[in-house]
C-alpha cells in the first residue's frame, strides 16, 4: 500500500462519517447508540439468547461500564427492561420493551428498507470488503500509537 492509498482510506472514512450524519434525526433524548444496542439485543433474542450487559459489551467491543450506563439510561426512558435471573440472582437479563421495539422498527426496519433499493448497485462482496477494511483499520489505529516526532 502507498501513502496516497492510506490517505484515500482515511478520506473514505471521513465520507462514511458524514454519511452517518445524514441518517434521519432521532427523537429528543435518543442517541445513535440506543439504536445500535436495540439491534444487538434483538439479534441475540432472535437466536434465543438471553442477553446480559456482557453480551452487548462483547458484541460491540465497548467496555462494560459504558454499556451498563447506556442500558440504565435506556431503561429509565422505557426502551429496555432488566430482569434478574430466577436461577442466579447475580445475573441480570436485558429485554426490549414495546417502546424500544417501536423505536427499533422505525429506525432499523422502515428507514433501511427505504434505503435498500437506493444501494442495490453495491454488491454484497463490495460491502463485505469495505467492512473488513474498516475493521482492520480500526484495529490497527486502536492498538498502536503512532506519533509524530
Amino acid at each position: 500500500m502507498t501513502i496516497e492509498k492510506i490517505k484515500a482510506i482515511f478520506d473514505a472514512c471521513y465520507l462514511a462519517k458524514r454519511s452517518r450524519d445524514l441518517l434521519p434525526p432521532l427523537p429528543k433524548g435518543v442517541t445513535p447508540s440506543y439504536i445500535h444496542y436495540l439491534d444487538v439485543i434483538e439479534s441475540f433474542g432472535q437466536q434465543g439468547v438471553s442477553v446480559k450487559v456482557s453480551d452487548i459489551s462483547d458484541a460491540l467491543d465497548i467496555p462494560r461500564p459504558g454499556v451498563t450506563r447506556t442500558v440504565k439510561e435506556m431503561q429509565a426512558k422505557g426502551y429496555l427492561r432488566k430482569q434478574t435471573s430466577e436461577s442466579d440472582g447475580r445475573v441480570t437479563y436485558i429485554t426490549v420493551t414495546e417502546d424500544g421495539k417501536k423505536l427499533s422498527k422505525i429506525y432499523n426496519t422502515q428507514y433501511f428498507n427505504r434505503l435498500l433499493p437506493l444501494l442495490e448497485d453495491i454488491s454484497d462482496e463490495d460491502a463485505e470488503c469495505t467492512i473488513r477494511t474498516i475493521e482492520k483499520l480500526y484495529k490497527v489505529m486502536s492498538e498502536r500509537s503512532v506519533t509524530i516526532e
